[in-house]
């Protein structure tokens, strides 16, 4: 036993095995000599029956007074019922964020996603999530850590806020998997960013010039009868792309169509005549299950938004999104007067609060009539008319 001091330690000889020398100011603070002559400050303790070691720092990197102030500190912990050499064993094991990433997609993504969102989570994870934090311990991750992805993707606030969504979701598995303290989220209170929702809304105009560039690159052979049908049938019933995209004639039940599956589940869609007609109209390969029939044999169509490009291009509608034929369906359903209610089970939405983007439209039809009814009543505003003022007669002067 003796203080451990620079000049103690340095004095340490070394032997064929290692061993360790205790300071007799601290009890459980040492330094263990290496055969290798390397020597190494660290403090022992005992916990439940076990003696445990915690390694503080290399003499040389760690003066003997830096140690020793180390090791009260950890033998403090120890007195409060700690067990730091546990902590840090746990610590040394826990997975990096890329690790539970590979566990997150394969464990819950693959099994409880859509296709679409598998894809959308994934790109996240490679693009985003990996490249920054990657390398952490899930334990370590902090919200500013999380703060600063998000910033960093500030210019897209879209893909920062669904990066920040699938954060989210991760880190609370993480805590159902026990990598982490329960409320220990730390994407908690990160704010997102105010996003502008792009929602284009068609004219009957416009829908009619559509549907005539339709029908003209059917008639030419520009564009496939299943293409041009995949469009009419998105204004006709207001469906998702996928929904269209991927329809088996088996799910066509007039007046229905029988999805058993979507993005909200299974969906019974109403089928008006217009639409049927459509459907009606189209070949039918009994070796193919899909409408929408592909180039491929047996297969639908797997691209449809190069043909929409040429289309909306000879309609004058650059920049309108294909999902913008659906957000059309949605506003003047609204306008003819449709309650957000019924939008919303037409549209398939979940919550209503995804319906009531299209309430403004509502006011349209509000405002027409009122209009109407305030200058039925504005003609009582009217002034009376002033009187007209009688006449003087002037007799004619008698002839003399």
């Amino acid at each position: 036993m003796a203080r451990l001091t620079k000049r103690t330690v340095e004095a340490l000889p070394t032997r064929e095995g290692d061993y360790i020398v205790f300071d007799d100011d601290v009890s459980g603070f040492g330094v263990r000599v290496l055969p290798s002559g390397k020597k190494t400050y660290m403090v022992q303790y005992r916990n439940g029956g076990r003696t445990r070691r915690i390694a503080i720092g290399k003499h040389g990197a760690v003066t003997a007074d830096q140690a020793r102030t180390r090791a009260k500190e950890l033998l403090g912990a120890v007195a409060g019922g700690d067990n730091p050499a546990e902590e840090i064993s746990r610590h040394r094991q826990a997975p990096t964020v890329a690790t539970v990433c590979d566990r997150f997609l394969r464990d819950y993504v693959a099994h409880r996603c859509k296709p679409t969102t598998q894809r959308e989570y994934r790109r996240s994870v490679d693009l985003f999530i990996k490249p920054a934090i990657g390398p952490f311990k899930i334990v370590d991750v902090a919200r500013a850590d999380i703060a600063k992805l998000h910033h960093k993707l500030r210019d897209k606030p879209y893909q920062a806020n669904r990066t920040l969504g699938v954060l989210s979701k991760m880190f609370n598995l993480a805590e159902v998997w026990g990598l982490r303290p329960d409320g220990s989220n730390p994407c908690r209170h990160v704010e997102k960013y105010k996003e502008r929702k792009r929602e284009c809304c068609l004219s009957l105009e416009e829908i009619a010039n559509l549907v005539r560039v339709l029908d003209k690159a059917e008639q030419e052979g520009t564009e496939t009868p299943f293409v041009v049908a995949a469009f009419k049938l998105l204004i006709l019933t207001g469906c998702r792309l996928s929904e269209i995209q991927t329809l088996k004639w088996s799910y066509v039940q007039p007046p229905y169509m029988m999805l058993p599956e979507s993005k909200t589940g299974a969906r019974k869609i109403p089928l008006p005549e217009p639409a049927q007609t459509v459907l009606s109209d189209l070949p039918r390969d009994p070796e193919n299950e899909y409408v929408i029939q592909g180039a491929i044999e047996g297969q639908h169509v797997t691209d449809l938004q190069k043909p929409w490009r040429r289309i909306r291009k000879s309609a004058g509608l650059d920049g309108i999104r294909i999902h913008d034929l659906r957000h059309t369906y949605a506003s003047h359903g609204v306008m003819q007067g449709l309650s957000i209610p019924m939008m919303g089970k037409l549209l398939g939405h979940t919550q209503i609060q995804t319906t009531m983007r299209y309430a403004h439209f509502a006011d349209d039809p509000v405002r027409e009539a009122a209009a109407q009814v305030a200058g039925i009543l504005d003609r009582s505003f009217a002034p009376p008319a002033k009187p007209t003022p009688a006449a003087n007669v002037v007799p004619f002067p008698k002839r003399a």
